[in-house]
């Protein structure tokens, strides 16, 4: 009886290595996404980020070929886990039926994010690199602007098929009218960012700029 009550117990004390490996993967993100502020993209090293997160460069190795891999991934992470926080699904855009709606809403929620401590130096960090890295500007491009982007392809071709966009525009060139002067204008400071900025967006991509019919 001894010994079979022992074994649960030892069990129980014992660390899971489920456990040491998220705990240290979430140092691993935390370190990451802290150094490229602190201290500038091409300055953060792998070890860097393993001193910060208190773990052998050995263990980044085995997760991530490169820094670029680890701060994508880690990036990626910090937005999931602000929409889990907020009780929002990631990676959705609603679909109320109200096309200007919607894209007013995930414009307005874009504009939060972008103006959030948390996402905007890593983000800028990653940004500005990329325009001089191709390499990691590729991969900034493939792993977090083109997910986001394929949602709107996605929303505007469900008003293609209620009939609220027209049948022979392409999505993707679309929404590039609200989406682009949009990160332009937060990437190069040529204006303030704000709800109202992206609700006229939205107007303008939707209605255009010609005089409307009486």
């Amino acid at each position: 009886m001894a010994a079979q009550k022992s074994a649960p117990s030892s069990s129980r004390s014992a660390p899971s290595s489920t456990r040491r490996s998220e705990k240290s993967r979430r140092a691993i993100y935390d370190a990451a996404l802290a150094l490229v502020v602190e201290v500038g993209y091409p300055r953060t090293t792998i070890e860097g980020i393993a001193a910060r997160a208190g773990v052998g460069k050995q263990t980044i190795y085995r997760w991530w070929s490169s820094k670029a891999e680890v701060l994508m991934e880690a990036f990626l992470d910090l937005g999931e886990q602000s929409a889990h926080d907020l009780g929002h699904e990631p990676y959705a855009i609603p679909d109320t039926g109200d096309l200007a709606a919607d894209l007013k809403a995930v414009l307005r929620a874009t504009v939060d994010e972008l103006k959030d401590p948390r996402f905007e130096a890593p983000s800028r960090a990653l940004a500005a690199e990329g325009v001089v890295d191709e390499q990691l500007g590729r991969e900034f491009v493939t792993k977090l602007l083109e997910p986001s982007l394929q949602l709107y392809v996605e929303r505007l071709r469900a008003a293609q098929e209620a009939g609220d966009v027209r049948p022979e525009i392409d999505p993707r060139i679309a929404l590039e009218l609200f989406v682009s002067p949009l990160a332009q204008r937060w990437l190069q400071y040529t204006g303030p960012i704000s709800y109202a900025y992206t609700d006229t967006l939205v107007d303008y991509a939707l209605y255009g700029l010609a005089p409307r019919a009486r």
